[in-house]
């Protein structure tokens, strides 16, 4: 039952990992961006509801649900005014910019709020769990799985079945031809952008109820996010749930070994995913974009 108990609890840390990252996979199967600054933008959101709950006075729930249309508009406004710019200069380009702000990100946080570490208050949603025979369901991770799983199930839904993710399929395969077809590439990138980015703020937020959270966190949750996406294949939504489980279970189960090895574990999961399969488990070694596509 122990056993059983860990690999539960490794699916939960997973099921973050997945949110994180499902705005990371999204982004580069439509548009071909690396975003290296997307673990500091879920960062800045976090500072942000603590932000809102200590100057408003109101609880967590509520300043997470007034964060999340801020992070859609800094998403939008970001591709509108920083990532199309770059995307149109060259492959290198959005690299550099993203690098860029993640330094600038890191910097602007660490002035503000100093390098200590800050916990985040989130009332009775931080202790809450329930209790299966031996089995432990921690309600803020619970929610954490389930978010993931309505997000990515959402998510391939629009893209299946709505005219916004028939234009962004059509948008990924080529973007000349879209353009010729009359779809408005710029601000379908922007609602792509807005998205991932809210989605990663969402996971980041209530990462850090556990955590805490310091200015170069954005590091550590960028790298836990491209490692489930590359282990899941470039571009696949479901493919990135998988991979951030994957990570999570070996995380917990090797942590009941040895702790300091658990985080160098799933290191080396990733490198094995690399060698043995470097389009990742759900990739096809076809373009990214195709795997959104096709998945939708």
């Amino acid at each position: 039952m122990t056993w059983l108990n860990d690999t539960l609890q490794g699916i939960f840390v997973g099921g973050g990992y997945a949110l994180t990252a499902v705005g990371l996979s999204l982004m580069f199967g439509v548009m071909r961006l690396v975003n290296l600054a997307h673990g500091d933008l879920a960062v800045c959101a976090t500072y942000l509801v603590t932000s809102m709950m200590a100057a408003l006075g109101v609880p967590f729930l509520a300043a997470l649900l007034l964060m999340l249309p801020l992070a859609f508009a800094a998403g939008a406004v970001l591709q509108l005014a920083l990532f199309d710019r770059a995307l149109r200069t060259g492959p290198l380009a959005p690299l550099l910019v993203t690098f860029g702000l993640s330094i600038m990100i890191q910097n602007l946080l660490q002035q503000t709020y100093s390098a200590n570490v800050r916990g985040v208050p989130a009332g009775s949603i931080d202790v809450s769990a329930a209790h299966l025979g031996g089995l432990v369901l921690p309600g803020l991770s619970v929610l954490k799985l389930a978010l993931a799983l309505v997000v990515i199930g959402g998510l391939s839904a629009a893209l299946r079945f709505t005219g916004w993710g028939r234009r962004v399929r059509a948008t990924s395969d080529d973007v000349a031809i879209a353009r010729l077809q009359g779809i408005r590439v710029r601000p379908l990138f922007a609602t792509v952008t807005g998205i991932a980015i809210a989605a990663a703020a969402l996971a980041g937020t209530l990462g850090a109820v556990t955590t805490g959270v310091y200015p170069t966190l954005g590091t550590l949750t960028l790298i836990f996010a491209f490692e489930a996406v590359v282990i899941g294949g470039l571009g696949s939504l479901w493919g990135t749930l998988l991979g951030g489980i994957l990570i999570g279970v070996t995380q917990v189960l090797v942590s009941q070994v040895s702790v300091p090895y658990a985080t160098l574990a799933s290191q080396l999961l990733f490198l094995l995913v690399l060698v043995v399969r470097p389009e990742g488990l759900f990739g096809t070694g076809e373009a990214a974009g195709q795997a959104t596509g096709a998945e939708a």
